[in-house]
């Protein structure tokens, strides 16, 4: 049976040997990994993949993914802060949820009540990036409210970094993390036994053995995709960075300008573009768009190809420089950053072929 083109060709060995590459270096300094499904959309392929390989949780920002994972034996936690709602659906499809909102809280302890179920919950921490979080100061008045709430569980302090406001994960800001743990327990006579350290950005102190102790989880998923850590952006030694990869159809090949004919206004999405000559060109049109992709995160694997950009639905490539002779109807391969990856998931427009 032959591809269908878009597609996203997913290597299921590889993402299973980062897998346990990603498990190995987390337990050597003593971090649990949770790994994050949210930019393969929770695809059920991938996340049995993964748990088989020992993951023990799964985490993912959108409530819907982690009713597709219902059946799967793991603990779902949901990373996204909760929205007051989604609370029933929270209490029934995600055992953890990361939260800031006190209002938010209350609503989790009486949906969990009604359903009879103890719901455990992470209080997210704002260490500076300015994304979600308690302010430091805040946090013992919070915390001694949550502990009054039935059927809510505080198991732990989280924070997350970079992703926002680019703040780096480093020993001074985690360990002020562990620090506000020991306090809550010392104050309200408690044990919150996990310390919630950030994401990928924050998996280069495990690499180099710097993590500070206390912090005892990372919630991951760029560097199980992509093979890297995205603190410095830096490729990981053995991991691999193409366990998928995306492939488009040439539709058209044809030498033509590279200046456009005529008077410039606006493109398709309200931006005035702009063009150097470079004369006739090899240009081809591959079927695939920014309905699918972030244009800035593709990276032909063909070096020599140039990418001249993009409408909804084509893609436009300069192969004037290839060595390779193309043709109507080649497979052109391309990296993506995890932005790219993201959106090519979650359109219903590419397909996602597995190998085995």
């Amino acid at each position: 049976m032959s591809k269908a083109y878009p597609c996203l060709d997913i290597d299921l060995k590889k993402l299973a040997h980062n897998t346990r590459e990603i498990i190995k270096l987390c337990h050597e300094n003593g971090v649990e990994p949770v790994i994050v499904t949210k930019v393969f959309c929770a695809n059920e392929t991938i996340v049995k993949t993964i748990v088989n390989e020992g993951i023990n949780t799964v985490g993912d920002s959108r409530i819907k993914n982690l009713m597709k994972l219902k059946q799967i034996n793991c603990k779902k936690l949901l990373v996204r802060i909760p929205m007051k709602s989604e609370a029933d659906s929270v209490v029934q499809y995600a055992d953890i949820s990361l939260n800031s909102e006190l209002e938010v809280i209350k609503e989790l302890s009486h949906c969990a009540l009604n359903h009879n179920k103890l719901h455990e919950i992470i209080l997210m921490i704002d260490l500076g990036d300015l994304r979600e979080g308690v302010l430091p100061q805040d946090v013992l008045d919070t915390v001694k409210e949550i502990i009054k709430l039935p059927n809510i569980k505080l198991i732990g302090l989280g924070t997350n970094l970079t992703c926002y406001g680019g703040v780096i994960p480093e020993e001074n800001n985690l360990t002020e993390l562990v620090n506000l743990k020991n306090k809550i327990e010392e104050e309200f006579n408690i044990k919150l036994p996990i310390v919630s350290g950030g994401n990928s950005s924050s998996f280069y102190m495990v690499v180099n053995h710097t993590i500070p102790k206390g912090v005892n989880q990372l919630r991951i998923g760029e560097a199980l995709v992509l093979g890297r850590e995205t603190a410095f952006e830096k490729d990981l030694n053995n991991l691999y960075n193409d366990s998928i990869i995306l492939k488009g159809e040439i539709i058209e090949l044809k030498e033509k300008p590279s200046l456009p004919k005529g008077r410039i206004g606006v493109d398709a999405f309200g931006n005035k573009p702009s063009f150097q000559d470079k004369g006739l060109m090899q240009r081809a049109i591959i079927a695939l768009g920014k309905q699918d992709i972030l244009l800035e995160g593709l990276t032909p694997l063909d070096s020599k190809i140039e990418i001249l950009g993009a409408s909804s639905d084509h893609l436009l490539l300069d192969l004037t420089k290839c060595g390779k002779e193309y043709k109507v109807g080649d497979i052109v391969e391309f990296h993506m950053n995890y932005g790219c990856l993201l959106a090519a998931m979650t359109s219903n427009y590419v397909n996602l072929e597995f190998k085995i």
